[in-house]
């Protein structure tokens, strides 16, 4: 078929590789434009550009989409029999919802209705999430509210952080893209209606991030620290200074006795319970107790935690703010 795609990060450029391969003809590639990265704040193509620019694909760059005439007109004239839509970052308007005779398709990484919007990954895993997946749909102006054609159902390892769900539900994206493009070119692409029972995954906050040692246990805490990994990291403040946790797991104070020292029922969530290089960072919590794997001082880079109180000296019975 002849297609028009829409994406910009690395889960799209997948989606676009997949059908790709599948020898579809790709009439151009429309994504975000360039932005400044890093500390010389040079110019980064997306993943979805630059893939596009090796297979000599053309690429589109439009600021916006909604009331953009000229970028409209354009569309109409490559006269695409699909759109396939993935991760791209902007809504689209119904004067692009109706140019293809097929329609708009969507990769969505959920199970629709559940985690419509922006973010439904990193929410899979905030929420503790046992399963997730991928479902493909027809767009319409809503978001995400179309009536759905496939999914795939995938379980969340107890371990698994947004970066590896992200990348194994990439891969599944451009499966399912494939085999729903195939469908739809048969005639036999299924088409149903999303119930009104739907949960949201707004855009994430940095404010979110910070630890709270108070309300939050330790099993919420390590899906934070699980949620934002690789985004941002979750942290906290020990002696005034910022530290981000981005590996943890979770220990009771049963499996705890033989190495504590001290009664800590009388003291405060946050506060740090052992710190050395043999036994490790354990930290009480609301109800268990945190043990951290990896770890990332202020102005330092992340690392396995025996480096770091190889390097550090984190004193017992201090608390993270």
């Amino acid at each position: 078929m002849k297609i028009v795609f829409m994406g910009t990060p690395d889960f799209a450029e997948e989606s676009l590789e997949a059908i790709y391969n599948e020898g579809h003809e790709i009439l151009g590639v429309v994504t975000n434009p360039d932005k400044p990265k890093g500390r010389g704040m040079k110019m980064v193509s997306s993943p979805v550009k630059e893939f596009a620019l090796k297979k000599e694909l053309n690429v589109y760059q439009p600021l916006k989409v909604r009331n953009n005439t000229e970028f409209i007109e354009e569309i109409k004239l490559l006269n695409p029999d699909v759109i396939c839509v993935v991760a791209y970052g902007k809504i689209l308007p119904k004067e692009i919802l109706d140019i293809p005779k097929f329609g708009c398709i969507n990769v969505h990484a959920s199970l629709l209705p559940k985690y419509r919007g922006a973010a439904p990954i990193q929410w899979a895993i905030l929420n503790g999430d046992k399963t997730t997946g991928i479902t493909t749909m027809y767009m319409d102006v809503g978001m995400d509210t179309g009536d759905m054609i496939l999914s795939e159902e995938v379980e969340i390892g107890e371990n698994e952080t947004t970066g590896e769900l992200w990348d194994r539900l990439s891969k599944i994206g451009g499966k399912l893209l494939v085999e729903t493009l195939q469908k739809i070119e048969k005639g036999t692409a299924p088409r149903k209606k999303q119930g009104e029972d739907f949960t949201l995954a707004p855009m994430l906050s940095k404010e979110m991030a910070k630890i709270d040692w108070e309300e939050k246990n330790a099993i919420e805490i390590k899906n934070l620290v699980r949620g934002l990994n690789p985004i941002m990291g979750a942290y906290s403040y020990l002696n005034e200074k910022k530290i981000k946790f981005w590996k943890v797991e979770v220990t009771t104070i049963d499996e705890m006795i033989p190495k504590l020292q001290k009664d800590i029922n009388n003291l405060k969530n946050g506060t740090i319970l052992i710190a050395n290089q043999k036994d490790g960072l354990y930290i009480k919590t609301k109800y268990q107790i945190l043990k951290v794997l990896e770890i990332q001082g202020e102005n330092a880079k992340r690392m396995p935690i025996a480096d770091y109180l190889r390097g550090n000296f984190i004193k017992e019975l201090d608390v993270f703010e």
